[in-house]
């Protein structure tokens, strides 16, 4: 292939209406912008912060339901630290007994 080839006819083409699609989009932008600013993506709208803060400061049904859901959390978080403690208490007096009985054994051959 020579530098001098000329180019695909089918890329001309291409290249064409690409050109075409553009200055068309530009001339729709100018003539009509508020159908083409409607017509173009836009990001999703982003959560606003603190929105369930300020429906909990301003509905009183959300904020009696919100506060009962929160009392209802605490208690089950309260109730789970508990059982854990009672846990911990009970292997603990496990380990004493183990130890104690260990040692007994030992102080009776000791003895003997």
């Amino acid at each position: 292939m020579s530098s001098s080839a000329s180019p695909n006819p089918l890329s001309r083409l291409r290249v064409r209406f690409a050109l075409v699609l553009g200055a068309v989009e530009v001339r729709l932008r100018l003539r009509f912008p508020h159908f083409m600013w409607a017509l173009t993506p836009s990001p999703a709208a982003r959560a606003v912060p603190f929105v369930e803060l300020q429906r909990i400061e301003s509905d009183p049904a959300y904020r009696a339901l919100f506060l009962a859901q929160l009392d209802a959390a605490i208690t089950d978080r309260d109730a789970e630290r508990e059982a854990v403690v009672h846990a911990i208490e009970a292997a603990a007096d496990r380990l004493r007994t183990l130890i104690r009985t260990d040692s007994d054994s030992d102080s009776d051959e000791r003895a003997a």
